[in-house]
């Protein structure tokens, strides 16, 4: 039973990263489970989301490009650490989204 229980909150910091809609679903799905880790992840993958968003309201100027590959690299790598199962994230910026974005925790 208890690998079934570490198994939901895994995939749910994995689907974190799948696009605008799995942040949203694993929002949700972790409402019941209350992982600090998926939080970490969900946290994360917000201040990627809006990296993105800042991407393309660049993208007539030429650090649009440079914008968008770089939230592209570092959403790989965050995707990666999640599905190793790790908290280690993008130096810097994933401890200041952690204390930026605290209404995501939950509660």
């Amino acid at each position: 039973m208890s690998s079934n229980r570490q198994s939901g909150p895994k995939f749910h910091r994995v689907l974190a990263y799948l696009t605008f809609i799995g942040l949203l679903i694993a929002y949700q799905l972790n409402k019941d489970y209350k992982d600090p880790k998926t939080t970490w992840h969900i946290k994360n993958m917000f201040g990627l989301l809006l990296g993105l968003f800042a991407a393309v309201w660049l993208q007539d100027y030429p650090i649009g490009f440079y914008v968008y590959w770089t939230v592209v690299c570092l959403w790989i790598y965050s995707l990666i650490m999640a599905v190793l199962d790790q908290n280690q994230g993008i130096p810097f910026l994933s401890n200041a989204f952690q204390n930026w974005f605290k209404f995501l925790n939950q509660k």
